[in-house]
This record gives structure tokens, sequence and C-alpha cells, in this order.
């Protein structure tokens, strides 16, 4: 079933009109019929099944088959701080960031990230990373898209990383402990918890990153004998972080059934 976002005005309406690009893709990419189902939803939390009644060449007629329906707020939200990665290493970790599962993604110029955004360009590139998580989302079947914030200088992380109740750091300083212990101590199933993940760029953090870092509360934490590349720490702790976050949750059998 194709999946497509629309407003929250919109997902509220039995019968809905699609033109534009968002048609465009439909019929001419996807080239979908009359009588197929559409999954609609509007990254908030809301989704509604649709059918095709009607379709031309610029528009296409979707009529509700359900009611709108609206997930739970998931117990545990997740916040990616990334140092910049170059060239589109970024584009890729935040696809896959998104299909882990990520509510939040905070991408950091810190002292040895290359890459330099600022006023206009920062904006830019957000909107532009912004509809790739709405792509992801899309794909993947998320109901809530992350959101990403425009690009931070790593002073300005400070306040974002106390409004964590739990915030881990990739860190290669002899504090270290394994992650695996660290996760077991986790409770996902008290809600309204913040789960921050901090990566750090390529050469690292310097001291003085490190010590503000630990100094908001981080708990530092090795990923094995190897050195990961940012991205890959980032989707590593990501990962982890979501087995334990998705323990506390139903399986599909059991939300079916209830």
């Amino acid at each position: 079933m194709h999946r497509q976002q629309v407003s929250t005005e919109a997902i509220a309406n039995d019968l809905l009109v699609l033109r534009g690009e968002d048609a465009h893709h439909l019929l001419h990419v996807l080239r979908v019929r009359e009588g197929a189902e559409i999954g609609a939803f509007d990254g908030a939390g809301h989704t509604r099944l649709y059918h095709v009644v009607a379709r031309d060449d610029g528009a296409l007629t979707l009529e509700a088959k359900q009611p709108v329906f609206s997930c739970a707020d998931p117990p545990v939200r997740t916040v990616l701080f990334a140092c910049i990665p170059k060239g589109e290493r970024m584009d890729w970790m935040l696809e896959k960031a998104t299909e882990l599962g990520v509510s939040k993604i905070v991408p950091v110029m810190s002292e040895r990230t290359v890459v330099r955004l600022e006023g206009h360009q920062a904006e830019a590139k957000r909107e532009r990373w912004q509809r790739i998580v709405e792509a992801a989302s899309r794909q993947c079947g998320a109901s809530l898209i992350p959101e990403v914030v425009a690009p931070v200088r790593f002073a300005d992380t400070v306040p974002l990383m106390r409004a964590c109740t739990t915030l881990i750091v990739a860190a290669l300083i002899p504090e270290a402990r394994p992650l695996r212990p660290l996760l077991e101590s986790l409770d996902p199933a008290r809600r309204g918890q913040v789960w921050g993940w901090w990566c750090g760029p390529e050469g690292d953090f310097t001291s003085e990153e490190m010590r503000t870092i630990l100094a908001c509360g981080a708990l530092p934490v090795t990923l094995g004998p190897l050195i990961l590349r940012a991205e890959t720490a980032a989707l590593y702790g990501l990962a982890n972080l979501g087995c334990v976050r998705n323990a506390c949750l139903p399986s599909a059998s059991e939300s079916a059934h209830e």
C-alpha cells in the first residue's frame, strides 16, 4: 500500500483531493488506479486509510475507508546530536535514523566539524534534510516525522542537552564504560523520557567539548575496540536505544488484538 503525507486538517476530511506534486507522484510514478488503497498520515501521529475513487491527469480523489487513527505518544523520545559529516553521508544518516525511530535530530558544528553552515544556507539545508526524513517516514511506515533543527554551533547545544532525561555520549576516554550495561539500567516504561545520543565528528571532540558534554550529565560509553565513522556510531547507538525503547511496546499482533 502506498502512503501519502497530508496536513492534519486534510486527514480529517472523508473526501480528499490531491493535486500538484503529490498527485503527480501517485499518478505518474506509482501509477495508482481507481480502487487502490492509499494510507494517509500527517506526521504528527494521525493516519487514515483511503481508496482512490477518481483520477485524471492533474488530480486524484480519495475517499476514506476508516476513521482517523491516532497513535499514542511514544513513552520515550530519542534525540540524535550528530556532528555533520562531509558529503552525502549526512543524507544517508538522516534516512536511516528515521527508520530507527529517532524523534529529533540536532546537526552540530563542533570545532573539528569541516562543514560550516550559516544564515540562509543553514536554513536551506535544514529544509532539505527535513524533506529527506519526510520521505523516509513515508517509506518506512512511521506515523511521526522526526524534527530536524537548523544546524547549530556546539555551544548552542547545552540547553538541548540539559533537556534530556538521559544523555549518552560515544567517547574515546578511559572512563567510558560498555554500552550494554548502561542500556540495561534504563527504564523505557517510565513515560515522558527523552534519551539523547551524542556522536562526535571525524577527529572526535576536543577535550573542552567533552568536558562540556559530561558537565551536562552525559554518560560516556565505548562502542568496542574499533573506531567507527561518525554516521556508523550514530546509527549503532540509535539501534541499541531502539531495542530498549521498543521492549515495552506491544507487538503488532497484540495491538491488533486490542
